[in-house]
């Protein structure tokens, strides 16, 4: 499933969450790095806009859908896709680490919260090694001389997946970045996924979940940070849809 962004196209490729983890379980076995991202309506603003962010996620080479619109969108095309947050991947990923004896690197916003989800994380799933933490300053500039020592400091680390957790665009750039210099790892953008380990966010109620409400709740908690975030989200979904459609059209 393509949608097209600005002057560019992205590409949904990861049909499910049983799909990706086969998948990424197959590239840990092999040694073979890969690179994650976790699509949502948020991403398609900004891909409209941001070349840099375009030119990361064509690095990417295993994108899912972290977003009902996103869902919805491809199954406007024609194509059957399920939802997969980037936060509900933590923990199936480093159950996957723990059982295939993989170290990990945690990569966010705070030095405080990445130790303190490492030790959750390490206590939940026995055998896990965490062999990196790191929080880079704020603001983080992904393609800076912080983000060269970041990359040097895990290509010397043995780590074979990295979570990162340092927002839209800055994680997905920094791994497109990352990846082509620390070959054979894994890098999975997880965005919230470590401060809801923490707590520093709260996941929204199961119910809301179902429902299809989580972005209103999120935007209840924070309606400052994110309340034009999901306007600009909204006002660019009709177009989605009109391309999705003759996407579909073209295919029948």
């Amino acid at each position: 499933m393509q949608f097209t962004v600005g002057k560019g196209r992205v590409s949904l490729n990861v049909r499910d969450q049983a799909s990706l983890m086969a998948i990424i379980e197959d590239r840990l076995r092999l040694g073979q790095g890969f690179a994650l991202a976790t699509m949502n309506v948020d991403h398609l603003e900004k891909l409209q806009f941001d070349k840099a962010f375009r030119a990361a996620y064509a690095a990417h080479d295993l994108v899912v859908a972290d977003g009902n619109p996103v869902v919805w969108l491809a199954r406007l095309a024609g194509h059957q896709f399920s939802l997969v947050p980037g936060s509900d991947l933590v923990k199936p990923l480093c159950a996957l680490a723990a059982r295939l004896d993989k170290p990990i690197a945690i990569i966010g916003g705070s030095q405080e919260g990445c130790e303190e989800a490492g030790r959750r994380l390490t206590a939940e799933h026995p055998g896990l090694r965490v062999a990196l933490v790191a929080a880079p300053g704020f603001p983080f500039d992904p393609e800076g001389p912080e983000a060269d020592v970041l990359i040097r400091r895990l290509a010397g680390s043995g780590v074979a997946l990295c979570l990162l957790a340092l927002g839209a665009p800055r994680q997905e750039i920094f791994a497109a970045r990352a990846s082509r210099h620390c070959h054979g790892m894994g890098f999975a953008s997880v965005g919230a996924g470590i401060d809801f380990i923490v707590g520093r966010q709260k996941r929204a109620p199961r119910v809301m979940r179902a429902a299809k409400l989580e972005w209103l709740w999120r935007a209840a908690l924070s309606p400052k940070r994110l309340g034009m975030r999901y306007v600009k989200g909204a006002l660019i979904l009709p177009a989605h849809a009109v391309r999705a459609i003759a996407q579909r059209s073209r295919q029948g």
